[in-house]
């Protein structure tokens, strides 16, 4: 285990009964190699899922590689966008195939709240680029952004394999976006405010994916 990983644990550890995770392995100590014997022996207090208590990095990594979803996320990173973190880490709560970081290589990771070492993350340093990626692999690029023109969220039948495309916070998607989009949704809203947080329109899209394929349910 790395130092930055040991960090991690320590950030994560809450002082009382209502500590995170669980203490050392009690008992003779099971011979399975996904197992840490670092985290066996000093506990695990990961803000990760039960069944991934005591388990490696890689293995975990593995494991989410054998059941992620085909729909990819992606989001224009032009202004060093504080909601990057938020996106990643709802990906990963929704097992997308990966994140696309358009833009800028560096994005603000605190959000992620680490989540990003289990969620599969790629750079392209232009739009074409991840157009170009999504063509190769025959997945179209639908935006999300409420747009005059745009087609409702929640009736529009999201197919298995596509990126959905997530412009700034504030400006939305750019016009280049709208370029390399086969489609851009709209989020239905009834208030007085213009738009919704980029992260929250991010999870409501992927999960009105979730709904449309993992259950079986219209949107």
């Amino acid at each position: 285990m790395s130092g930055e990983e040991k960090r991690d644990l320590i950030g994560a550890d809450l002082v009382g009964p209502n500590e995170v995770g669980v203490g050392p392995w009690q008992g003779e100590w099971p011979e399975d190699p996904r197992l840490d014997p670092e985290l066996l022996a000093s506990g695990d207090r990961r803000n990760v899922v039960d069944k991934y208590r005591y388990w490696t990095l890689d293995a975990i990594v593995e494991d989410l590689d054998q059941q992620r979803h085909p729909f990819h996320v992606a989001i224009e990173n032009w202004q060093h966008d504080l909601n990057i973190g938020s996106v990643v880490r709802t990906a990963n709560a929704f097992l997308a195939a990966e994140v696309h970081i358009v833009g800028n290589r560096k994005w603000n990771r605190r959000g992620a709240m680490v989540t990003d070492r289990y969620q599969h993350v790629r750079h392209h340093p232009r739009l074409e680029d991840l157009a170009s990626y999504a063509a190769e692999r025959d997945l179209p690029v639908i935006g999300i952004d409420n747009l005059p023109g745009s087609v409702p969220l929640e009736t529009y039948d999201l197919p298995a394999g596509c990126v959905l495309l997530f412009g700034q916070e504030g400006p939305g998607l750019t016009a280049e976006a709208h370029e390399i989009c086969a489609d851009v949704l709209s989020i239905a809203q009834f208030g007085s405010t213009r738009s919704i947080n980029a992260s929250a329109a991010a999870a409501i899209a992927m999960h009105a994916w979730v709904r449309r394929h993992t259950f079986g349910q219209e949107t």
